[in-house]
């Protein structure tokens, strides 16, 4: 029996190429997007599985109340470690401290890389669960020595063995390679944790960390748990939320809480407003989950339409089927068939479709995403996913074309009915409604990117690199590698600072400044920047100087930006003192000599943070910052700059970053939704294009008569035209009338989520209904035209 049905099908098929392309096609395009989208939603919701003690390791988090917001991250004192093990260890099979993800250079024989990784207490192998390929998981457990990814100790030994070898990081001290770990894969929170080396190591070298010992006001560091076997994450932090507030009341002010953070919602749900977790990512994962089933439920409307817009031409084959006893469900699993033929054969299509994208997806979307061969579940699942949509597909049509009666059918009194047309019009409405609310998303989308790429950085971002000087070999030759740069004509000026040009590294609080409101809790933006810090990176002095080597006395000034001065209350700021109010052991007041323009630091989505630029009087330097000559290309710069920095430091590799490519990358993420987002709406379109050029085909092809009687009659092609085509646009205008408020409510949400934001404007959804119409107009007049201009002899020679 069901030989015989595919067999029918399979004929259909045959003699109904042009419906069976549009058919497949559309189908196929659906699924691929469907089948992407699954693909990029498992590697989202699979974040971090790569660690088998996922569901166990939480990151200790802290929130702090400044003038009444409440700000949370995973920055926390050092102190709290003591306090942690003392009062709490029962609670934790391990507790880690780490450093952030750390830039070093590491040196053996003559190669010499810049890998990133972190410090980490002893415990920290064994927390992850690292695949140890060689060495021992215990790898931290010597002061002087280091882990290694299997990638860069290929890199640095080659077919060497690695294990005891002698590494030199940064120029500055030996360590041996202890053991070799598994690559961590892309999609996982540790995957550029290059190299580890151990926490003691850090301290031994970093003064200013021996000193964090007893500092709770320092929050510079990072805490990783293991939380016991009878306990849970919630009871713990129950526990240890005040633990930091008890222990120190000079922070009591700030309300300071302490809580653990699940690993499994670091990626998608690390966002927190006001202290409360407001969600992340996730939001983008039910985003897509919405696009690929609404770009599926479109291909399925088409086979609906197109199979219930034939139904005169099978409704003879149903009345001779049931005349010689078939019943209902007999025919019902007939067209069934038929949709699970179409089906399979669209998911083959749609399979080739994903190989071939795959790359340019995986390099749009920014992941390392693979075909999943060799998974059962995902073969399971795409059974489940061609059965599924193969009665999605399939079932309207054969409920419909199932109910024909044979009497009517083979007597020729059949008649679709005045309304059998009216649910293929709600499925025409439903798509358009879909793909114009789609437009209009994207839209949206990247005119809100455009408007934060178009906000004024407050410094000239191009022709600007930064290098970093992580290593003791850069101290003390700043005025000489400045000097060495400006003379090679390849750099116009340069700079040093504390922190990247594009973030903030350190915010500081406790200073005194005149008409510092009573009670009031400051937290500035803090950057050590050398003398010719703003004539470098193009800074505009809007009130008093910049630093000066002319003025003694500007190793104890300070530049603010405009933020600043608002936030402070300062009136005239300029001779302004602020001062350390340490009674212990003050700083010198620091004496603001001029206001700089606001300079984005953070998400150009963000409002500018209150900054203030301080002389860099201890060589605390992190990045030298070289504005290039405009007159020679960046390369023949580059080249220059690359050969002088190798004649100073010839054992350390030259790395180097543009700033404009940098801050770039704060836009990456929603330019790669929004790309995302045209690329499916673009399918979405094409998909309902699709169908309503195969409805206007069997429209025109069931009035054939009638035109040819129009023409006779002295119709013209616009007349003719315009018969067949103001039935469909006026599916669209309702589509347009449904879709524009919808897409307002949604977007204008999405909208809230950045304090800095565009308005929603009426030409936005305007242009949306209107390309929708010209869409529909185009589509529709292919069809209606050729109808319109074929012979009416060839018609009415029949009658």
């Amino acid at each position: 029996m069901f030989k015989n049905y595919f067999k029918i099908a399979w004929r259909n098929l045959k003699n109904n190429k042009g419906y069976s392309v549009i058919n497949i096609g559309g189908l196929a395009l659906g699924m691929a997007v469907t089948l992407l989208i699954g693909l990029w939603m498992v590697d989202e919701l699979s974040y971090n599985n790569y660690f088998s003690k996922k569901e166990r390791i939480a990151q200790v988090f802290q929130s702090q109340t400044f003038n009444g917001n409440t700000g949370t991250g995973p920055a926390i004192p050092r102190p709290l470690e003591k306090a942690m093990r003392d009062g709490y260890a029962d609670n934790f099979k391990h507790l880690v401290m780490s450093s952030w993800n750390n830039s070093r250079y590491l040196k053996y024989k003559d190669k010499s890389l810049s890998k990133t990784g972190n410090f980490m207490q002893q415990a920290g192998p064994e927390l992850l669960d690292l695949k140890i390929l060689k060495g021992e998981k215990d790898g931290l457990r010597e002061l002087n020595s280091v882990m290694l990814s299997e990638s860069v100790a290929n890199a640095l030994f080659g077919a060497e063995e690695p294990i005891g070898k002698t590494l030199k990081v940064n120029n500055q001290y030996d360590v041996m390679v202890s053991a070799v770990y598994e690559d961590i894969p892309f999609n996982n929170s540790f995957h550029d944790a290059e190299f580890l080396m151990p926490w003691d190591k850090l301290i031994a070298t970093q003064e200013w960390m021996k000193n964090a010992e007893d500092q709770w006001g320092n929050n510079s560091f990072q805490m990783f748990v293991e939380i016991a076997d009878n306990t849970t994450m919630e009871k713990i932090t129950d526990v240890i939320r005040n633990v930091k507030k008890d222990l120190n009341q000079d922070t009591a002010e700030f309300n300071p809480q302490i809580f653990l953070f699940p690993m499994k919602e670091w990626y998608l749900r690390g966002n927190f407003e006001n202290g409360k977790q407001v969600g992340g990512r996730i939001k983008y994962v039910w985003l897509f989950g919405i696009i690929g089933a609404f770009v599926l439920l479109l291909a399925c409307i088409n086979f609906m339409n197109l199979s219930t817009a034939r139904s005169e031409k099978r409704a003879k084959e149903v009345g001779i089927r049931k005349s010689i006893g078939s019943q209902r469900n007999q025919l019902i699993n007939q067209f069934l068939s038929e949709s699970f033929l179409v089906v399979v054969f669209a998911f083959i299509l749609a399979v080739g479709i994903v190989l071939i994208s795959l790359s340019g997806f995986n390099e749009l979307s920014k992941k390392e995403i693979s075909f999943p061969w060799a998974s059962s579940i995902f073969w399971l699942s795409s059974l489940a996913f061609i059965v599924f949509t193969a009665l999605v597909a399939g079932s309207y049509p054969a409920l419909y074309l199932s109910s024909f009666k044979p009497v009517d059918v083979l007597k020729g009194t059949f008649k679709a009915g005045r309304y059998a047309g009216l649910p293929r019009k709600i499925l025409v409405v439903v798509q358009f409604t879909v793909s114009v609310a789609f437009i209009i998303g994207t839209v949206i989308v990247m005119q809100q990117i455009n408007h934060a790429k178009n906000r004024p950085v407050g410094y000239e971002k191009e022709g600007l690199i930064q290098i970093p000087t992580f290593s003791q070999d850069f101290e003390g030759k700043y005025d000489l590698m400045r000097t060495e740069f400006i003379n090679s004509n390849a750099v116009l000026e340069m700079s040093s600072s504390s922190a990247p040009t594009t973030e903030i590294w350190s915010n500081r609080g406790g200073f005194e400044w005149e008409g510092k409101p009573e009670g009031f809790q400051e937290d500035l933006a803090w950057t050590e920047v050398s003398t010719e810090y703003a004539k470098s990176l193009g800074m505009k002095i809007v009130e008093g100087r910049d630093f000066s080597r002319e003025f003694a006395t500007d190793s104890n000034a300070v530049l603010i930006n405009q933020t600043a001065v608002k936030y402070m209350g300062l009136q005239n700021p300029i001779g302004k003192l602020i001062k350390d109010d340490d009674e212990e052991d003050p700083n010198p007041p620091l004496t603001i000599i001029g206001v700089v323009e606001d300079m984005i630091t953070q998400s150009p989505y963000e409002p500018v943070k209150q900054g203030v630029y301080v002389f860099d009087k201890f060589n605390n330097s992190s990045y030298y910052n070289l504005r290039l000559n405009p007159n020679q290309s960046a390369s023949q710069n580059i080249a220059v700059i690359e050969r002088v920095f190798k004649e100073h430091f010839p054992d350390l590799p030259f790395d180097y970053d543009f700033v404009d490519a940098e801050y770039g990358e704060k836009f990456a993420s929603e330019e790669r939704i929004g790309t995302l987002s045209g690329i499916f709406t673009a399918l979405a379109i094409l998909i309902s294009c699709l169908g309503l050029f195969g409805l206007t085909s069997f429209v025109a092809e069931q009035r054939t008569k009638e035109i040819g009687v129009r023409k006779v009659l002295g119709a013209t092609v616009f007349n003719v035209w315009n018969m067949l085509s103001k039935d469909f646009l006026k599916l669209v205008v309702i589509s347009c009338f449904i879709a524009v408020p919808i897409a307002y409510y949604i977007m204008n949400g999405w909208l809230q989520d950045y304090p800095y934001h565009i308005l929603l404007e009426w030409w936005i959804f305007a242009l949306a209904v209107i390309g929708a119409m010209l869409v529909t107009v185009i589509t529709v007049s292919f069809q209606a035209i050729k109808a319109a201009n074929a012979n009416p002899v060839k018609s009415l020679r029949t009658e």
